[in-house]
């Protein structure tokens, strides 16, 4: 099968599943939080992929109210930054960026995660963080809201639609096309949601420079 091409002028990045593995981490944290409140470990893992931690809470425990949410979300965000056993790059991923810095290519973090945690993982993964990053402090409202990946278009200075978007969850495949961007799947968890093109990891990708019209991806085998 022909590798998709797709033109943009500014890519945006999600970071866990992404750029970096951490589903180790992610895993062991919130299995812990299932069992402290009774619920399936398994079915927690459906959810938060993606999204914030106090949004995850808010759909895994409907009726318990945001305050408590936000105490618990700023309680995990410290687990989580001091746990980077297991945390890893995705495979291409350092290839990627430096590619990206190489042809000078905009490009920006949008994560889930907060500005503690996002450095923490890029470090342990030995990754370098963009100049442009868009973390949970910088939002109002998690994904799927697509503000994160809006704000991050209007920081590079480019248009949304030229903007593509690579994202790993349901939730950041939804929130990069309510923004009005393509996007690429990365890893086994994007195709079940139909991105534009979806790849198994970064070493799918490759970028050339297209003059005037920014850069052309190749992503696919």
């Amino acid at each position: 099968m022909p590798a998709t091409v797709l033109t943009a002028r500014a890519l945006l990045l999600d970071m866990d599943g992404t750029l970096v593995d951490s589903d180790a981490v992610v895993e062991r944290i919130w299995r812990r939080w299932a069992e402290r409140h009774g619920l399936d470990a398994d079915e927690v893992l459906k959810v938060v992929h993606g999204r914030q931690g106090h949004a995850s809470m808010a759909v895994l425990l409907p009726g318990r109210p945001a305050a408590r949410n936000l105490a618990d979300n700023a309680r995990m965000l410290a687990e989580e930054t001091a746990d980077t056993d297991g945390v890893v790059e995705v495979p291409g991923a350092a290839a990627f960026l430096t590619a990206l810095r190489g042809a000078e290519v905009p490009h920006a973090l949008v994560t889930s995660a907060d500005v503690p945690l996002s450095t923490a993982r890029m470090a342990a993964a030995g990754l370098p963080l963009p100049d442009v990053r868009i973390t949970a402090e910088s939002v109002g409202a998690s994904k799927p809201d697509p503000e994160g990946f809006l704000k991050g278009a209007a920081e590079l200075g480019v248009a949304p639609a030229d903007c593509v978007v690579f994202e790993d969850s349901g939730a950041g495949i939804a929130a990069g096309r309510a923004a009005g961007m393509r996007v690429v799947g990365v890893g086994p968890r994007a195709r079940f949601h139909r991105p534009d093109a979806a790849v198994r990891d970064l070493r799918q990708v490759r970028v050339e420079a297209a003059g005037d019209a920014g850069i052309r991806l190749h992503v696919g085998p």
